[in-house]
């Protein structure tokens, strides 16, 4: 006769609570989904870095771009030219 694997029983919740997910799986299942979760977040994070430093280098060469630019420049100087006299 074969041996018969024991089989995992739920943890023994209290009637008012329904079991949930997080008891139905194995604690090495949970670890996993929790490492895997914790990734993801952190990839999200590197992500979202990365677009604001594009972001932020864009807006550098459009402002270099708009300094090497005269007419930009007069335009944003001041055109009273009697203080200067």
């Amino acid at each position: 006769m074969a041996k018969k694997k024991p089989r995992p029983t739920p943890p023994v919740t209290s009637g008012d609570q329904p079991a949930t997910l997080k008891d139905l799986l194995s604690p090495d299942i949970v670890s996993k989904l929790k490492e895997q979760a914790a990734d993801m977040k952190r990839e999200e994070e590197q992500r979202k870095e990365e677009i604001r430093i594009q972001a932020e280098e864009e807006r550098k060469a459009k402002q270099k771009q708009l300094d090497n630019n005269f007419e930009h420049l007069l335009s944003k100087s001041d055109m009273d030219w009697h203080k200067y006299k």
